[in-house]
């Protein structure tokens, strides 16, 4: 499995900072965001170094992780009421760590419509 050992979610990925794991398959992770913007805030990430979804080649692990995002959704209790996915691709739409990430944000009345 490619790593980046500058990458902060390969460090977390190899456990380097004992991060408690919400839910994880054989090819991905989830944990809490350090910085939550909701009651639920969850990343989802591959376990192989993919700094982008424009980068991802992998359908099998593209669907592995949304499969994640929903089991972290129904473990948290926010698939009933609502949740928003999102990755941020590229700098300009405002992804910081590049390592592919998605987040499971809820258990709070979201504002703002995204489509």
């Amino acid at each position: 499995m490619a790593m980046d050992d500058n990458c902060i979610f390969c460090k977390i990925v190899r456990g380097d900072f004992g991060t408690e794991l919400v839910a994880e398959s054989p090819n991905a992770i989830a944990f809490n965001d350090i910085s939550p913007a909701a009651p639920t805030h969850v990343l989802v990430v591959p376990r192989a170094h993919v700094a982008s979804l424009s980068e991802l080649d992998d359908p099998e692990l593209g669907a592995e992780l949304l499969t994640l995002a929903r089991t972290v959704a129904r473990q948290t209790g926010v698939a009933e009421t609502g949740f928003r996915l999102v990755t941020n691709d590229g700098e300009q739409a405002g992804q910081s760590v590049f390592h592919l990430h998605f987040h499971v944000i809820g258990g709070r009345a979201l504002s703002g419509s995204m489509g």
